[in-house]
């Protein structure tokens, strides 16, 4: 019934909105993408290193404005260069219409993106420190995220809100391992019977800052099993005098099973030392605590607690000799909490956008 309602809603807004367009307007098509090379070193204590060398994702934007209100935009991505026996994987990550009748009202509808977290919806390598994206962004918010549904946006005196309405998750494939993330349909005759909803809302009226958080719920249901999660996360950002800090904390709750509670949080700073040697290039070292723990709280406790708790340290540097193209490099030591096993990681990386 809420899936119908949903449906509704948007095809109300859709036809009794009217799209008014400037003689002067020409419609156009748009295209565009973003692309990142990345080498890792990765060494666990008494293992072999491994060192691998990975075009991780060449991705391509391809929109088009019918006129001053209505467009489409779509994104294809491929991972690992090539798709071959369960290997690199090519996904259709955006393809919606959208709406925009003023500054404070719009939707899409479509393969869209919640509002989870900084990264999910804006994640091109230029827009975050670190070769890879942060294992926070991985663990506990599983970007990029994306399904079929419809989204509601818009901005009002300094307050930025988007509610999302999309497809839900798979209970069977949520683990102590890696919380939700398996469980992300994709899109892909995804089950519309029990439906995601996700709220975010931010304000922005101080220069430089963004603030905010997001809440998502959804009774998930799988094919054995079914288990409601709900999803809080806050978030900072910060970037003015170049300086930069970024924070979030996450927090996923289940209603049923062993696994309870994941969590985590990373902590950004950045500053950028272009100005103080008069360079054109930005030249911008970082450093990062994250500590995150995918079974932070469980029925059985124990080591069934401690053997998906990390904590991960880092430093860096990210140079652009444009804004749209950076050359990384970090360096960081992740501690599992059973047994204190520590992981040296070492990465290099060159990202694009345009």
């Amino acid at each position: 019934m809420r899936f119908y309602f949903s449906l509704l809603l948007f095809f109300a807004f859709g036809l009794t909105s009217v799209a008014q367009t400037d003689e002067f307007f020409e419609s156009k098509a748009t295209i565009g993408g973003y692309g990142e090379l990345h080498y890792n070193y990765s060494k666990t204590e008494n293992s072999k290193a491994s060192k691998t060398l990975d075009f991780h994702r060449f991705v391509t934007f391809l929109s088009y404005n019918f006129n001053e209100k209505w467009s489409f935009k779509s994104e294809v991505e491929l991972e690992h260069n090539f798709v071959q026996n369960g290997q690199g994987e090519l996904e259709l990550e955006q393809a919606y219409v959208e709406y925009r009748h003023a500054d404070w009202f719009g939707f899409q509808a479509g393969v869209i993106l919640p509002s989870v977290g900084l990264i999910n919806e804006y994640h091109e390598p230029p827009l975050f420190f670190g070769v890879e994206r942060p294992d926070y962004h991985n663990k506990i918010i599983p970007t990029t995220w994306f399904g079929n549904g419809i989204s509601f946006f818009g901005n009002y005196k300094s307050f930025d809100y988007k509610l999302t309405i999309m497809e839900g998750l798979d209970s069977d494939k949520f683990s102590e391992t890696n919380a939700i993330r398996s469980g992300r349909l994709k899109g892909y005759k995804a089950d519309a019977e029990d439906l995601l909803y996700n709220l975010r809302v931010d304000y922005l009226g101080f220069n430089g800052l963004k603030v905010g958080g997001s809440y998502t719920y959804n009774n998930a249901s799988g094919d054995t099993s079914q288990n409601a999660i709900s999803i809080y996360e806050v978030h900072a950002a910060y970037r003015m005098n170049n300086l930069y800090i970024v924070f979030e904390y996450g927090n996923i709750d289940y209603e049923k099973y062993n696994l309870r509670k994941s969590n985590g949080f990373y902590l950004d700073l950045g500053y950028d030392i272009s100005g103080l040697l008069n360079w054109k290039t930005k030249v911008i070292p970082f450093v990062r605590y994250s500590d995150y723990n995918t079974a932070a709280s469980t029925i059985t406790g124990g080591d069934s607690e401690k053997a998906n708790h990390y904590s991960y340290w880092m430093v860096g540097c990210s140079v652009k000799p444009i804004d749209k193209v950076v050359f990384k490099i970090d360096y960081g030591m992740r501690t599992k909490e059973l047994g204190s096993q520590e992981t040296t990681l070492f990465n290099l990386g060159v990202g694009y956008m345009f």
